[in-house]
């Protein structure tokens, strides 16, 4: 049924537009529960060893702004092939 209501969606607006809109999204939530898994796993880690905390957060704040920033680039490249 969904895949109806992509189809006849696509009919009028086009189908690369469409894919575009479908890139950025999955995009998205690929990043949001990539975060999500780095966060739960960075509790568990400072769960477990609650001296290291300190380095487990700095690993995990930059790990989570390299994702952000792949989720970003590929929202742009999906926003440029809009065009």
């Amino acid at each position: 049924m969904l895949l109806s209501v992509l189809l006849q969606a696509a009919a009028g607006v086009g189908l690369s537009k469409v894919g575009a809109a479908l890139g950025a999204g999955l995009a998205v939530i690929g990043a949001g529960i990539g975060i999500g898994r780095i966060g739960g796993s960075a509790m568990d880690a400072i769960a477990r060893q609650p001296e290291a905390s300190g380095d487990i957060r700095m690993s995990m704040i930059i790990i989570a702004a390299l994702v952000e920033g792949v989720a970003l680039f590929a929202c742009v490249v999906c926003f440029l092939a809009l065009n």
